[in-house]
């Protein structure tokens, strides 16, 4: 086989199998000379939890000649994100950080990432060379400038035009009379890696989207213009526009609650597949039954049932390890499954309420399964079970779903947590009357 080929498909195993969730990579099996690459944009930042996709080109002299990168979150070619990402998709990169630096063999996917990655920094205008020490007053309005533009852009086409693209939604929340790509032969289906990625994610970050557009609307006026900063071209490579917070809120809410119902829709679709005994179907009766198995040899009371028989519909009852700060809870958690189950992953909600870093107000559950278990639903429910029960978590900011309970948690010092872990022994003792007998 092809040196550069063994290399590439490496390079993407391991990147797929490892911890970053910031970072996510795939290619069509038959091509894997062409990649598709997410980054999710660092926290605390104007790109915070924004979704940025690059196509990579990998020629046949890789490793000792660099791949072609090129960013395809641009708005079709009219959006300029960074001075070193232009709106035409070129990427303007320093390996190793230091600018006049060769490519090397040495370095790989994972660091042409990272090194992107670096690009979406806190403030990107000290990217553009001659800016990197500006400290003129003038500067410091055009830098508060560029991040206030960039945050909206960035919330309206990285994250709620690929969002409404996904879900097939207009920007007035109506459906759109796109052909749905399960009715288009293999050959016309779009090639879109990351579709579910983002859609669950989108639930993760949903509170931080809302509160950046709360920051925006108290810094700038609604059409405001943006400021055209001194790097950025007349009539192109540039990013213009007007503020519209507003408008963006409604657009999120929209997609909220196109996610809130997709659940549902794939109970309704279960159903019929349960009449059809389709494969996943099939499959998801059988490890309801090892797992249900596996709680009555237990050490710990758990339960499961299937909400009305319906595999695709899971209802686990956890009860909160003794000496633990869960001690004497009890939860119930909804697991909805999709008829195209593994490739659409679960989604997790927990429907008793509950005060956790790691759940976010409306009950979504922020865990990370084994990526090569991601068809064993036990290691999805372990890995749930192990993220509440985390006696020390580290902190990692790409986890934040609960805004509240992350500040007092890891922002609030040795009285912060003290609060923290009062406000979720609260919600314990709460969850014993609210459960539903």
């Amino acid at each position: 086989m092809d040196q550069s080929i063994i290399r590439i498909s490496k390079e993407l195993s391991d990147i797929q199998r490892g911890s970053d969730l910031a970072i996510a990579v795939a290619c069509r099996d038959i091509d894997v000379r062409n990649v598709k690459a997410l980054i999710v944009g660092p926290h605390e930042t104007p790109y915070e939890f924004g979704f940025f996709e690059f196509a990579v080109r990998f020629n046949r002299e890789y490793p000792s000649k660099a791949p072609n990168v090129q960013c395809v979150t641009t708005n079709g070619g009219m959006c300029r994100f960074n001075p070193n990402i232009y709106a035409n998709g070129k990427i303007c990169l320093t390996w190793r950080g230091e600018r006049g630096e060769e490519w090397s063999s040495a370095q790989g996917l994972e660091s042409i990432l990272l090194s992107i990655q670096s690009l979406l920094s806190s403030n990107p205008y000290e990217n553009e060379p001659g800016f990197e020490d500006a400290n003129e007053e003038s500067d410091k309005r055009m830098q508060k400038d560029y991040i206030q533009k960039i945050r909206h852009e960035t919330l309206r086409i990285s994250v709620i035009q690929r969002l409404e693209g996904y879900l097939g939604l207009n920007a007035d929340g109506s459906k759109s009379n796109n052909v749905d790509s399960e009715e288009l032969d293999e050959t016309s289906v779009p090639f879109e890696p990351f579709k579910d990625l983002c859609k669950r994610r989108f639930l993760w970050y949903y509170e931080s989207y809302m509160t950046a557009i709360e920051k925006g609307k108290s810094e700038v006026k609604e059409q405001q213009l943006f400021v055209r900063m001194p790097f950025e071209a007349p009539s192109s490579n540039t990013m213009d526009g007007r503020f519209n917070y507003p408008e963006l809120e409604r657009r999120l809410k929209n997609i909220k609650a196109a996610l809130d119902g997709e659940p549902k829709q794939w109970a309704k679709e279960g159903l019929a597949a349960l009449t059809k005994e389709s494969t996943v179907c099939v499959n998801l009766q059988h490890q309801y039954d090892q797992v249900s198995a596996s709680f009555k040899r237990g050490d710990m009371p758990h339960d499961v049932t299937l909400e009305g028989g319906n595999p695709f519909v899971w209802v686990i009852t956890y009860f909160g390890r003794p000496m633990t700060n869960l001690d004497g809870g009890l939860f119930r958690v909804r697991m909805n499954f999709s008829p195209r189950f593994p490739d659409e992953q679960p989604r997790v909600r927990f429907e008793t309420k509950i005060f956790h870093h790691h759940v976010a107000e409306d009950g979504t559950a922020c865990y990370t399964a084994n990526p090569l278990k991601r068809e064993d639903i036990k290691s999805h429910i372990e890995a749930i079970i192990s993220m509440l029960e985390e006696d020390d978590p580290a902190y990692d900011p790409r986890e934040i779903v609960n805004l509240e309970a992350t500040r007092m948690y890891w922002g609030g010092g040795a009285d912060g947590k003290k609060l923290y872990n009062r406000r979720l022994r609260r919600s314990v003792q709460q969850s014993m009357e609210d459960f539903p007998e």
